[in-house]
């Protein structure tokens, strides 16, 4: 079937939630996608249903926000302060978390299944102004979202009194500067504000003073693509996918060493040895996996054991791993990697990308910096492993966002559960080896 050229009365049965395109030729073209139902769940919110009538749809269906913290999405909806307006909606598509390349597919290839997300998320919390903001590096794709935007506004999808009611919405792209902070929300907004992108002190959290210190509701573009289909086929159909407490599909986003990297659509609750051995082919030249970071950069390393490995990837089973599933961005390590080359690699990121505001993120990231260097070029003694790990440590509950909590996690759990990698390096034993 050629792009574009899809029966104009028949909807295609896509095995997919977010990766439809990957089935349906021409997905990312306006009539294509209005002639596999696109917008009929808008229409039918706007028409016939009142803003906390959707809301409740999404409460019931389970979703949980997909950009890392997993917070319901229904109920950060509902914290939006209803005595303040206008109230905004801000879709987060800055994905700058190293291992993490989901939104973009979606927002390429499935724009139009995003934006109407983010016009239902829109109606239900009585915002008539939606931004999506882009990681600088995305240009391109902000102006592929405007052209999709103008087409939208041109079909009456978007504008002023839509399909004869009274509500009105207008969506507009913002691209950031290439900062990894501005994925926190609060900087985000701070961003699109024409500031310097640094964290907010919260409270205040968004949905009380977010954008123009009006309540905003902030959700990851995946978090939104999920929302037509649930309002189109109800919150029943959408638990029947996933498990009890993290209902639903997930893209997982399978990078490092492994024979099939990319994105993998599959129900929350999928193991990482079906994801992995599966989906992703294995580990290249049948190598032994290593560890796993559930999350990208942000990750605690998990100890690739058959426990782990047939742990289910969901909100709530993987924090027994001593870690989180965050975005799913899955990074395999097989046995050909150093842990302490690697902490090395994610200390320097972080390091380049605290924005400064706190002095524990600062001066933190600045020292791990400094000791990994020192472990990674030979000329550190254990006494040295012992101090990064004493300076990670005091940067623990102390940071005033998120990024600097995400910058040590690799580096205790690399020290604690893969000790002879570091070990092996440094000159000389510590003293504690000596006398256990």
């Amino acid at each position: 079937m050629a792009v574009g050229k899809a029966p104009k009365n028949k909807a295609t049965q896509s095995k997919y939630v977010l990766l439809r395109h990957r089935d349906i030729p021409g997905l990312d073209q306006l009539e294509v996608y209005q002639n596999q139902g696109g917008f009929k769940a808008f229409r039918q919110c706007v028409a016939s249903m009142k803003p906390e009538e959707v809301t409740e749809v999404v409460k019931a269906s389970g979703l949980r926000g997909r950009g890392g913290a997993g917070f319901p999405t229904g109920m950060k909806w509902s914290f939006m302060d209803k005595n303040s307006w206008p109230h905004y909606v801000v879709a987060n598509a800055d994905e700058s978390e190293p291992g993490t390349f989901k939104d973009r597919e979606i927002m390429e290839n499935n724009p139009f299944q995003f934006l109407e997300g983010v016009a239902i998320a829109a109606y239900a919390v009585g915002a008539q102004a939606a931004y999506i903001y882009l990681r600088g590096e995305f240009w391109q794709l902000a102006h592929q979202l405007d052209q999709r935007i103008a087409e939208m506004e041109s079909a009456g999808l978007l504008g002023d009194r839509l399909f004869g009611s009274q509500y009105s919405l207008r969506l507009y792209t913002h691209l950031g500067a290439g900062a990894y902070i501005c994925g926190e929300e609060t900087a985000l907004l701070e961003s699109i504000e024409g500031k310097l992108g640094q964290p907010r002190l919260r409270p205040p959290f968004p949905p009380s003073y977010g954008l123009f210190g009006k309540p905003t509701v902030v959700n990851n573009v995946e978090t939104l693509t999920n929302l037509p289909l649930i309002l189109e086929r109800g919150a029943a159909w959408y638990r029947t996918m996933g498990t009890e407490k993290s209902p639903g599909v997930k893209v997982f986003s399978l990078s490092g060493r492994v024979n099939r990297p990319g994105n993998y659509e599959l129900p929350l609750g999928t193991t990482f040895r079906e994801l992995i051995f599966e989906h992703g082919g294995g580990i290249p030249k049948d190598k032994q996996i290593k560890a796993i970071m559930a999350a990208g950069a942000s990750s605690a390393l998990i100890v690739a054991d058959e426990r782990a490995l047939d742990t289910p990837m969901d909100y709530e089973s993987v924090p027994a791993l001593g870690a989180q599933l965050g975005s799913a961005s899955v990074i395999v390590i097989d046995e050909t990697v150093s842990i302490d080359w690697l902490i090395n690699k994610t200390v320097h990121f972080f390091k380049h990308e605290s924005c400064g505001k706190c002095t524990p993120c600062r001066e933190g990231t600045f020292w791990m910096m400094r000791l990994t260097d020192r472990i990674a070029s030979g000329e550190a003694k254990w006494d040295d492993v012992e101090l990064l790990r004493e300076v990670a440590n005091q940067m623990k509950g102390k940071c005033l966002c998120a990024l600097g909590e995400f910058s040590i996690e690799a580096v205790l759990s690399g020290i604690d559960r893969f000790r002879a990698d570091f070990e092996s390096r440094v000159k000389a034993p510590s003293r504690l080896v000596e006398t256990a």
